[in-house]
């Protein structure tokens, strides 16, 4: 006769069992779920960042419209917005109609307010971004009734942001991994970037509930003129703009883990300070219509930033993009953008700690 073959390990478990039934048998076995995921916070986080955006606007009238109604706006760049943050500053609000008390002369070539159609914040989600700044000097352009409808379509699309007083600063999961963000400027009803003191506050307090927190900045002189980082108070048209070097320093002294400026609409230098990365100045990303794009203005860095679990710098690939009246945004063979972030880097900041190499790469030097 043939007997089941039983494994040492089966009478083993039923052994077991039976003892521990007979000195607890009232105790409850404990359950064990058999394929429960264990969930490890990711060891590289991929951050891509850009500067201004603002993609049409409607006013005073649809001729500052793209002739596509802004589709394509990011066509040249669609593979490149890939990563677990896609970060740009909305430079305008979100409002189908209304008039901007901000002109006089709505007609007149100076007078600058910027109003996309609601419909164009699903082109921006449609192109891969999930985190945006909305601490400018034109989120206020239509007034609260501007600022409050393009909050009410960023919340329907899942798009976070932060800047404005009524919004500071957002906090959001992804992959097991908890983002803070809050954004700065010089502007009526955003954040001040000038309250260093509150600004690192907020920083420190986000750092409690948040494994990486990431800050944002419009400050700084515009133009060609003003493409270095001055390590002083800038005062542009009357208004300080800020001490950006200052303030950056301030807030990864409180607990930020990446910095990521725009404003001058130029490409500025980029520093790592206590591992913790900072871009001065990522410039016009995709800014259709009255915006000057002659010369520094017309190129920027599209930003693919690698950091660890705790924030810390690992490298960074500059791909260089530039924009014109006509083929509006594309990716630039000539590499201006890196070519610019370099010589300014090595100018402003001689003493860092970076090796720019090939058409875009930077990272750490070698111990």
């Amino acid at each position: 006769m043939k007997f089941p073959v039983i494994s040492l390990l089966t009478i083993g478990i039923a052994v077991a069992y039976l003892s521990c039934a007979s000195s607890t048998s009232s105790a409850p076995l404990p359950q064990i779920e058999p394929d429960t995921p264990i969930i490890a916070k990711k060891d590289t986080i991929s951050i891509v960042a850009v500067g201004d955006i603002m993609i049409g606007s409607a006013y005073p009238d649809r001729s500052n419209l793209p002739p596509d109604d802004a589709i394509d706006s990011f066509k040249a760049v669609d593979s490149l917005l890939q990563g677990d943050i896609v970060f740009g500053n909305l430079e305008g609000c979100l409002l189908n109609n209304g008039k901007s008390t901000k002109c006089k002369d709505p007609n007149s070539n100076s007078c600058f307010a910027f109003r996309m159609p609601e419909r164009y914040a699903g082109i921006i989600k449609k192109a891969g971004f999930n985190l945006l700044s909305i601490a400018n000097n034109h989120v206020g352009d239509f007034g609260l009734k501007g600022r409050r409808r393009t909050t009410e379509i960023l919340d329907s699309l899942n798009i976070h942001y932060a800047g404005l007083q009524s919004h500071p600063s957002s906090l959001f999961e992804k992959d097991s991994v908890k983002y803070a963000f809050c954004a700065f400027a010089p502007n009526e009803n955003t954040l001040s970037i000038n309250q260093t003191d509150s600004a690192k506050q907020l920083v420190a307090r986000l750092k409690e509930q948040a494994d990486i927190v990431i800050v944002s900045f419009h400050g700084g002189a515009e133009g060609a003129r003003f493409e270095h980082v001055p390590r002083k108070k800038e005062i542009f048209y009357q208004e300080n703009r800020g001490d950006v070097y200052a303030f950056a320093h301030a807030v990864i002294d409180a607990g930020a883990d990446v910095v990521l400026g725009h404003g001058p609409h130029v490409t500025r230098a980029v520093e790592v300070y206590k591992q913790k990365f900072i871009a001065y100045s990522l410039g016009n990303f995709c800014t259709y219509g009255m915006f000057s794009l002659k010369g520094p203005n017309g190129f920027a860095p599209l930003l693919q930033l690698k950091i660890n679990a705790r924030g810390e710098f690992l490298f960074a690939d500059i791909v260089s993009v530039k924009q014109d009246k006509i083929s509006r945004l594309t990716l630039d063979p000539a590499d201006n953008a890196f070519k610019k972030l370099r010589f300014l880097t090595n100018a402003d900041f001689p003493e860092h700690n970076l090796v720019f190499s090939g058409r875009g790469h930077i990272e750490q030097k070698k111990n």
